[in-house]
């Protein structure tokens, strides 16, 4: 059974900084591309930053590069780890964050939408001013 499971969210002052966890488990999940999304309340859903399935390459929306680094780390009892060091946080990085894959993320650079996706329940971070 395929689990995303995102943790580390919480209420924080603008210009702090926040991990976010995402324990994938139910496949191989080393094989796959993987990426982190937000949405915030009447906004749509927005793509945050995604890892290749090597972690040689990342990717990052133009609105939190210089300030989010996404990595992923090897796995733990099958459980895969990738994480979302966000720093320097200001007020529009509230949302509810989201780790994701796909399987059209198979051996890929990026995260491909389509196919069986998989989403987590998400983790909330709320930055204040």
């Amino acid at each position: 059974q395929v689990q995303l499971v995102e943790s580390g969210g919480n209420s924080v002052q603008a210009g702090a900084s926040l991990r976010l966890s995402c324990a994938a488990s139910g496949r191989t999940f080393s094989d796959y591309a993987m990426a982190w999304f937000r949405q915030a309340p009447v906004k749509e859903r927005e793509f945050v930053a995604d890892i290749s399935w090597n972690g040689y390459t990342t990717n990052y929306a133009a609105s939190v590069k210089g300030r989010f680094t996404i990595s992923r780390d090897n796995p733990n009892m099958d459980v895969y780890p990738v994480y979302l060091q966000m720093n320097s946080l200001k007020p529009e990085d509230s949302a509810t964050y989201y780790c994701a894959t796909s399987s059209r993320s198979y051996y890929q650079t990026k995260y491909r939408a389509g196919g069986n996706e998989f989403w987590g329940q998400g983790t909330q971070v709320t930055v204040s001013s």
